[in-house]
């Protein structure tokens, strides 16, 4: 299990917006999570940044994220989700939401 934590701006007047669609977010979401070996996915809030956390499970991440990317209903979530949030610019160029380096874990 490799743990995963990354982070991204929500815009100010669309967090309401944001909040709201991760109420209930759509079962064909977050069955694809699943499917794609994440577990343990949360996002938290704090002065405008979401911060996300999730642990991966898979063998390879890269090919799961791709069956993700690929799959029409995950592509719908994330064009309702994208115009609410604002990437970072020191992301890296292939990224949405930025890696962070985990600095410090204890179980």
């Amino acid at each position: 299990m490799k743990r995963y934590g990354m982070v991204i701006k929500v815009k100010p007047e669309k967090l309401e917006e944001y909040k709201k669609l991760h109420s209930k977010v759509w079962p064909e979401v977050l069955d694809m999570i699943q499917k794609c070996n994440i577990r343990n996915y949360s996002i938290y809030h704090r002065d405008g940044y979401l911060f996300s956390y999730f642990e991966y499970e898979g063998q390879d991440f890269q090919t799961d994220m791709q069956i993700m990317a690929a799959d029409p209903m995950t592509q719908k979530w994330w064009g309702v989700c994208k115009p609410l949030q604002e990437p970072l610019d020191t992301r890296a160029e292939d990224q949405w939401w930025a890696d962070m380096e985990e600095m410090f874990h204890c179980d």
